[in-house]
C-alpha cells in the first residue's frame, strides 16, 4: 500500500472511529490482533529512534503468534498534529510523541518542558521513571483524560540550546532582538520576555532558514541539528537549558486495561526495556559517542553559560512556570513542579 493509500485510509478510519465511538459501536482496531504505532520521526533521528526500535522489536517477540506490532515513522500514516485524533479515534494503538509537540493537549506534559527547570530534570532523569512520584502523578492526571501515559523514556533528552549562525550568541543579553527558531508555546513565551522574536519552523525548514538569514538562530536539540545538517550552517552553541522534551509512550487507557493478558505482558515488558534504557542510551552513549564529535569536527564554538546566566533565566522563566501551572491546574502544577526539583510535594 503507498503512503497516500495509506493517509487516506487513515482519514477515513479517524471519521469511522469517531462515528463509532459516538454510536458505541466497536472499532476494528479493538478486533483485531494487530497493534498499529505511529511517531512522526523519520529514521534519520538515529538516536532517538533507537528505544522506539528496541520497543517494537520486544513487543513483536512477546506477543509471538498471539499478535504483531505495525509500526510507521516518518509521518507515514499520521502527521505529528494528527496523531493524538488518531489515538483517541482507536485508528491507532500506541504513539511515540514528543512532548513539546502535545503539551498544549497533554497539559500535564507541559511540565517537561518548562524552561531552565529541564536542566534540573535533565541531571536528574530517574525523577520520571516508571513508578516514581512524579511519573504517577503525571500518568494518573492523564488518566483523567483516558490516556495512558506507559513511559517517558526514563528521562528528557538533552535539553535544547541556542545554536547562532552567524553571530555569536553567549549571553541573555545578545538574544535581544534576535528572531530565533523555537518550538514550544513554553519556550517561546520565556524568550519574548527577554525581547527575542520566537519563530515557529518546522526542522524540515530550518536548515534554509538558517541559510538565508530568516532567522538569526535556533533552540534545537542536538538530534535535530545533526538529522538536518544544521551543524553546516552553525558555528555557536550556548549551552543553556532553554526547553527540553522527552519521546513519550501512549495508548488509550481503555484499550490499555482492556488488552488480552498476552498482548498486556508484551506490552508491559517492551515498555519496561524502553523506559530502561532509551533516554540513557541516548543521553550518555549515543549523544556522546555519535553526535558532539560531530558538531566538533564542524568547528562550532560551544559556549558554557555562568552560574549567574543560569540563575537569570531560571528567574524570568518562573512566570511561565505560573502559567502552566494555571494550564494543568495549580494544586497538581505545584506538586509536579516540586516532586521535578527533587522536593517533597
Amino acid at each position: 500500500m503507498t503512503t497516500h493509500s495509506r493517509r487516506d485510509m487513515m482519514k477515513y478510519g479517524l471519521a469511522a472511529g469517531l462515528a463509532a465511538g459516538t454510536m458505541g459501536l466497536p472499532c476494528l482496531s479493538n478486533a483485531a490482533s494487530t497493534y498499529t504505532g505511529v511517531t512522526y520521526m523519520p529514521p534519520s533521528y538515529t538516536a532517538l529512534m533507537w528505544g522506539i526500535d528496541g520497543f517494537n522489536k520486544r513487543l513483536n517477540e512477546g506477543m509471538g503468534d498471539a499478535g504483531k506490532a505495525e509500526f510507521y515513522d516518518s509521518a507515514t500514516l499520521l502527521k505529528a498534529d494528527e496523531q493524538i485524533a488518531g489515538l483517541r479515534s482507536r485508528s491507532i494503538d500506541y504513539m511515540f510523541h514528543t512532548s513539546t509537540y502535545i503539551s498544549r493537549s497533554f497539559k500535564a506534559v507541559g511540565l517537561l518542558g518548562l524552561p531552565s527547570l529541564v536542566g534540573e530534570l535533565y541531571e536528574n532523569g530517574d525523577r520520571i521513571s516508571r513508578g516514581t512520584p512524579l511519573f504517577n502523578l503525571m500518568r494518573d492526571h492523564l488518566r483523567q483524560d483516558n490516556i495512558e501515559m506507559l513511559s517517558l523514556g526514563g528521562g528528557v533528552i538533552e535539553p535544547q540550546y541556542v545554536w547562532s549562525a552567524k553571530e555569536p550568541i553567549t549571553s541573555l543579553e545578545q538574544l535581544r532582538g534576535r528572531k530565533v527558531r523555537v518550538v514550544g508555546y513554553e519556550a517561546s513565551t520565556a524568550l519574548e520576555s527577554i525581547g527575542v522574536v520566537p519563530v515557529r519552523i518546522p526542522s524540515s525548514e530550518t536548515y534554509l532558514a538558517l541559510q538565508r538569514g530568516t532567522v538569526d538562530a535556533a533552540v534545537a536539540n542536538i538530534s535535530t541539528v545533526i538529522a538536518r545538517n544544521l551543524q553546516e550552517q552553525l558555528k555557536y552553541v550556548y549551552k543553556l537549558p532553554i526547553t527540553a522534551y522527552t519521546i513519550g509512550l501512549y495508548m488509550r487507557a481503555d484499550r490499555y486495561q482492556n488488552l488480552d493478558p498476552v498482548a498486556r505482558e508484551a506490552f508491559d515488558n517492551a515498555t519496561a526495556w524502553y523506559d530502561a534504557n532509551s533516554a540513557d542510551q541516548v543521553n550518555n552513549v549515543l549523544y556522546k559517542r555519535d553526535h558532539w564529535p560531530k558538531i566538533d569536527e564542524a568547528g562550532i564554538e560551544t559556549v558554557e553559560p555562568d552560574q549567574a546566566a543560569r540563575e537569570q533565566f531560571t528567574e524570568i522563566s518562573k512566570e511561565v512556570w505560573e502559567w502552566w501551572k494555571d494550564q494543568a491546574g495549580r494544586e497538581f502544577g505545584e506538586k509536579a513542579i516540586a516532586l521535578a526539583r527533587g522536593e517533597s510535594a
